[in-house]
Parts: C-alpha cells; sequence; structure tokens
C-alpha cells in the first residue's frame, strides 16, 4: 500500500519509522510524516481492501509513537472515520434492511387497500431483487405473512450468494437501493390507525349489528355495545374499549364487561385498572382472575378509601388465598368503610388463617358494621371453630352482631 511517496517498507527504512529493538519511540516529525502518508491514502483509497490495508498501517505508527501523545491518538482515531464513509455497500445491511420490512408488513395492521399497495410493492421489490441476483424467486400474495416470506427468500439468495462489498459493489448498491423504494412504499401504505375512530370501527363490522328495527335514538356506539352485550359477544365491545377514548363509552363498555365478566377481557381491563380507576378494578373482581390480584394489592393502603373498598372487594370475588394476608392487614386500617370491606373480603376468600384476626377485630373494634362485617365473615367461612366464635355473640349489643350470632347457632 502506498503512502504517497512509494513502497512503505521503503519509506520506513528511509526515515527511520519503526522502534528501535529497545523498544525507543519514533521522533514526532517521523511519526507526522508517516501519518501525512497515509492520510493521502485515504483520500485514494476505493475498496474496503485498500482500507483494510491502511487500517493495518495505523497500528504500528501509533505503537512507534510516544504513548503520551494524545494529537497521534485524536489523528490516528480521526484516519480510520475518514475511511469509513468509504467502506461498503454490504450485503449484510441488505439482509437487514429486509427483516426490517418484513417485520413491518407482518406486524402492521393494514387496510385492505394498504395491503393491497403492500403486495404491489414486494411483489416490484422481489422482481427486481430476482433479476439483480439473476435468481428464480417468486411472491405468494395470500397475505402479509406469505409476502413477507419473498422478502425471506431474497435475504436467504443475498447470503447464499456471497457478495463482496469490492467485486460486487455494484449489485449490493442496486439491491440496496431497490430496498429504499420498498421502504418508501411500506411508508405510504395505509394503515388501520390513520383512519377515523369511527371508520375502523366501520370496517371491522363494529356497526353490522345495527338494523333499522333495533336502531334507537341515542349514540349508535353505544347501541352496538348494549346489543352485542344482550348477545354476549365479546370482541366487539372490546374493540369499542380500544378505540373509543370518551369517558362516556369507556364507561359503558366497561358496563356491559362487567355484567359478563368474560375472561377474554382481562388483559384490556387490567391495563385499565393500573389507572387506579374504580369501574375496571371491580371488573376485574367480576371477571375472577387471580393474575389480577398482584395488581390489586398495590392499591391496599392508599388515601383513596373509595378504591381501596372496591379493591378488597374484587380480591374478595377472585377469593385467592395470597390475598389473605395483605388483606388482613388492613384490618387496622384507620377508616372504618376499610375495615368493614376487609373482614368482609376475607369472608368471600374463606381462608381459615382469617379467623384469628377476625375475632380480635370482632371483639374489640369501636365500630358496629365493622364488628358485624367480621361475624358476617366468619360464617362465611364456616369452620366449627369459627362458627363457635361468632355463636358467643348472641346477646351482643349490636342487633346486626346478634344476627351473624344466630346464624352461626343455627348451623
Amino acid at each position: 500500500m502506498s503512502n504517497g511517496d512509494g513502497d512503505p517498507e521503503e519509506s520506513a527504512a528511509e526515515t527511520g519509522d519503526e522502534t528501535d529493538g529497545d523498544g525507543e519511540t519514533c521522533p514526532p516529525s517521523v511519526v507526522a510524516k508517516r501519518l501525512d502518508g497515509v492520510a493521502d491514502d485515504v483520500e485514494t483509497a476505493e475498496t474496503d481492501s485498500a482500507l483494510d490495508e491502511i487500517e493495518a498501517t495505523l497500528d504500528p505508527i501509533e505503537t512507534s509513537a510516544d504513548t503520551t501523545d494524545e494529537d497521534v491518538t485524536d489523528r490516528t482515531d480521526s484516519l480510520r472515520d475518514d475511511g469509513e464513509p468509504e467502506r461498503g455497500p454490504y450485503a449484510e445491511t441488505v439482509v437487514e434492511k429486509l427483516a426490517g420490512h418484513r417485520k413491518t408488513v407482518t406486524t402492521t395492521e393494514w387496510t385492505e387497500q394498504g395491503l393491497s399497495d403492500v403486495v404491489a410493492a414486494v411483489e416490484r421489490f422481489v422482481t427486481r431483487a430476482d433479476e439483480t441476483l439473476e435468481t428464480s424467486l417468486c411472491v405468494d400474495t395470500a397475505n402479509s405473512e406469505t409476502v413477507a416470506t419473498g422478502l425471506s427468500d431474497v435475504s436467504d439468495a443475498v447470503e447464499t450468494a456471497g457478495l463482496h462489498p469490492d467485486e460486487d459493489a455494484a449489485t449490493i448498491a442496486a439491491l440496496l437501493e431497490e430496498a429504499e423504494m420498498l421502504s418508501t412504499a411500506l411508508d405510504d401504505a395505509q394503515v388501520f390507525e390513520e383512519l377515523t375512530v369511527r371508520e375502523q370501527l366501520r370496517r371491522k363490522g363494529f356497526y353490522d349489528v345495527l338494523t333499522p328495527r333495533n336502531r334507537r335514538d341515542f349514540p349508535p356506539e353505544w347501541n352496538a355495545i348494549r346489543l352485542y352485550e344482550a348477545r354476549g359477544e365479546v370482541e366487539p365491545i372490546l374493540l369499542a374499549l380500544d378505540l373509543l377514548d370518551s369517558a362516556f363509552m369507556q364507561e359503558n363498555a366497561l358496563d356491559a364487561l362487567e355484567h359478563l365478566a368474560p375472561e377474554a377481557a382481562y388483559e384490556a381491563v387490567e391495563a385499565l385498572a393500573r389507572r387506579r380507576d374504580t369501574q375496571p378494578v371491580r371488573v376485574l373482581g367480576r371477571i375472577g382472575d387471580e393474575r389480577a390480584c398482584e395488581t390489586l394489592h398495590e392499591f391496599l393502603g392508599g388515601r383513596d378509601t373509595d378504591l381501596e373498598e372496591t379493591t378488597l372487594w374484587a380480591l374478595g370475588c377472585i377469593g385467592s388465598r395470597r390475598s389473605t394476608e395483605p388483606v388482613a392487614q388492613r384490618l387496622a386500617a384507620d377508616d372504618p368503610g376499610v375495615r368493614s370491606a376487609a373482614a368482609r373480603a376475607l369472608g368471600l376468600i374463606g381462608d381459615t388463617r382469617a379467623i384469628d384476626p377476625l375475632a380480635d377485630r370482632l371483639d374489640t373494634d369501636s365500630q358496629e358494621r365493622v364488628r358485624a362485617s367480621a361475624a358476617w365473615a366468619l360464617n362465611q367461612i364456616g369452620t366449627d371453630r369459627a362458627l363457635e366464635t361468632v355463636a358467643g355473640y348472641t346477646d351482643d349489643r349490636s342487633y346486626l352482631v346478634q344476627a351473624e350470632a344466630e346464624k352461626a347457632t343455627a348451623v
């Protein structure tokens, strides 16, 4: 590789560029002259091979220089950076771009027109790539998954061809240009989320349930949700919950889901419950999926007593034993409404580990409704020990506690 003044080995010999056998460094003037030569080579380099040779000359130059000379380090780094734009193009870049395009094609929700445009764009790309690579590729246009397979086939063909950045630079550049044209076409294709909400609902068939006979003087979305609820069809209600962002429509969709309590609604409702809204928390309780417990436990002990009471009710409905301890801890809450809700939740859970804390609350709490809830919960647990505990309060000062005690003695 020339350094600008002839063969590098001759130049080194003439200038004494190498370190001496005892490891002494070269004078700064010698190092600078060698770097000037490398700079000339970088300016004229046009291939990866030439740049690799230049890269190989920089390491010994750095080694021969004074290790404390930051200017030398900065200049060698700069020369390496200067050479980077001249490298490539690489077949690996084509493969990486096609992997991104495959993901876009298969994971994007296209409109009907958008998918048609995507199919046409991929077909054009594969045809051009086929001509460039001189292979025999085709595209199955059945759906987005099969269309994407055509891009995988091109990737495989590129890797199989073993394209070299110097010898096959024109081929790689052509493939990259075609991949960029495909990228533009994918960006231009219409995706579902670009439509208005009503248009999205219409294309999903949400309004198909409405007829002249069942249409009412309400917002059509509300009307449709009610009809789907009556039919027990969950997916259209979840679609409305996802797309309709008004508080009114969200509330109506959640009302329908609370009545139906479908397992299929769990993930959507759990995501809404994380906002600490009471309505989705109630729906989680109605669904009864134990996966919700971890989320609901986070709502215990806050300042929002309405949310906490609703959460305790939901945990009771779910009835998981893993909620026993966190719920029992709320028997000591400052707010009597929370204490009462915690007692009733423990009754619904039915874990015998709650008998002692409930018995203590029945005996010591200053609020009648809390003591009545504890008595009710012990009756719900229903073991001999739980019933015996309640039965001892038949002459209690509270009528509500007496009523629970009489139930226990009648069992």
